[in-house]
């Protein structure tokens, strides 16, 4: 989305005066409406720019929940989840003012079923907590975006992450949950069972939906076991397309990575410098294998044969903890490393995801635009589920170099829809990227909108987000 583009909804004044006197008097210190505070719950890591809520509720249970959304629907006041505030697109910007409901303080693990590897979790426990939690389970929970996320806002959109070639994204690992609907009523859309024929997917359909359905409150999570041994370590290429062609091969024999991860030239020169890494200055891939010590040990070697035949290599590989440990350290600090390449620039975060045999097509034409627009604009890559991202750094004060960076997010989004792939494979849709739903959903927005209107006939939950106005 432009900047331009960005819209300003119209605000229920007299509904948003009410509900304000509401809460601070049932809330006290729990209801905060200062400006720093609801700065930071409208504006987080996006390049949008700021669209303040009116209040901020930092609540402890559903039933808070349910509470002020019963008020917020009597008199017509926009409500928007928050969790940690990590996403990229704008989705907790308030364009008609409104309610943030930050579920930071819901931190609780509530079970944990070890026989049956699942556990259920409030909104506001993060991932790291809740793996420090399950520690001594043997047990963890694999998805992992980089930042610590709550897993709430998680499933909200749909998360995925380093891990997600092996074990999914959060569509794949939420058995249920319980919300708030736009009504007021508590919902809970399964059991904890696998696998069950019983009624709508409920689930599935308020998972990634941005809380413009209803505001998760609780989850329940498939969990995995810890793997007895890991293998892993970092391979250069001689070019993006190598190591794109080296990773459709590792995927099609059926070798059961759990992590591979692309960085191209630019984002490695980037990491040499911010991480103290010591790798050629090329296109790399950090993989990662989980199994057991002999399982790991082959599957390491068998990835290095596929990447000599592609001129990679030499593929040095490791199962010590320690040193694996500052690979990914280095791969989450990818965005902060970029940042170095132009200091005081600003960041700009998008993403695509197209079908793994169009991967390296895809990459190869994003360089040489990104080289044509004149851009500074490193890639990174969960490729092994065909997912990258490019972060483009821009002059703030340069209107010319901010529009080049919007329409090069523009073709990038075009590129990848046609090549049958999305305009985001993990990033959502927020306000950033409504402008692409129609592109790639067609018909399909209409019985998106149909669902929206159904479920929430005010438009109060999380307005202007995901659907175009």
């Amino acid at each position: 989305m432009a900047l331009k583009d960005l819209k300003v909804m119209q605000r229920n004044e007299a509904g948003i005066a009410t509900v304000l006197g509401i809460f601070k008097q049932r809330f006290g210190e729990r209801f905060q409406t200062g400006q720093s505070i609801r700065e930071q719950h409208g504006h987080t890591t996006t390049y949008l720019p700021n669209q303040l809520p009116d209040g901020v509720a930092f609540v402890e249970t559903t039933e808070e929940v349910q509470e002020i959304v019963r008020a917020c629907a009597e008199h017509r006041v926009p409500v928007i989840a928050f969790g940690t505030g990590t996403s990229l697109e704008g989705h907790v910007n308030a364009p008609a003012g409104g309610i943030s409901i930050d579920t930071s303080r819901m931190d609780k693990v509530l079970s944990v079923n070890a026989e049956d590897l699942d556990c259920t979790v409030q909104a506001g426990v993060t991932r790291e907590a809740l793996n420090t939690h399950l520690r001594d389970t043997g047990l963890f929970f694999p998805i992992d975006p980089g930042a610590n996320a709550s897993l709430g806002g998680m499933t909200s959109t749909r998360a995925s992450g380093t891990n997600a070639v092996r074990y999914g994204t959060m569509r794949e690992n939420v058995l249920s949950l319980k919300a708030v609907m736009a009504d007021g009523e508590i919902v809970t859309t399964a059991s904890r069972a696998r696998k069950s024929s019983s009624g709508y997917d409920l689930t599935r359909l308020l998972v990634g939906s941005e809380g413009t359905l209803g505001v998760i409150t609780e989850i329940t999570l498939r969990l995995q076991g810890i793997p007895q041994a890991i293998s892993g370590g970092v391979c250069p290429f001689p070019s993006v397309e190598a190591a794109c062609n080296a990773v459709i091969m590792t995927i099609q024999m059926g070798i059961p990575v759990a992590r591979i991860e692309l960085v191209n030239a630019l984002q490695m020169k980037a990491m040499k410098i911010y991480s103290n890494l010591d790798y050629p200055e090329s296109p790399c891939l950090f993989v990662e294998f989980h199994g057991s010590e002999a399982g790991v040990a082959e599957q390491a070697e068998s990835f290095g044969e596929i990447a000599s035949e592609f001129g990679g290599g030499p593929f040095l590989w490791t199962t010590v903890a320690e040193e694996r440990a500052k690979l990914w350290k280095a791969r989450h600090e990818a965005y902060w490393a970029s940042q170095s390449l132009r200091p005081g620039a600003r960041a700009l975060s998008t993403d695509a995801c197209v079908p793994i045999s169009r991967l390296a097509e895809c990459i190869g034409e994003t360089e040489a635009d990104i080289a044509q627009a004149g851009l500074v604009a490193p890639i990174v890559g969960h490729v092994g589920d065909g997912n990258f991202h490019v972060l483009v750094l821009m002059d703030p004060n340069d209107p010319t170099e901010i529009a080049k960076a919007e329409a090069f997010v523009t073709r990038l989004a075009e590129r990848a829809i046609a090549m049958d792939g999305t305009c985001t494979g993990e990033h959502g849709i927020g306000q950033g990227k409504v402008a692409f739903m129609e592109r790639e959903h067609g018909h399909g927005v209409a019985l998106m909108r149909t669902i929206k209107q159904a479920l929430d006939p005010l438009d109060i939950m999380n307005p202007g987000k995901m659907l175009p106005l």
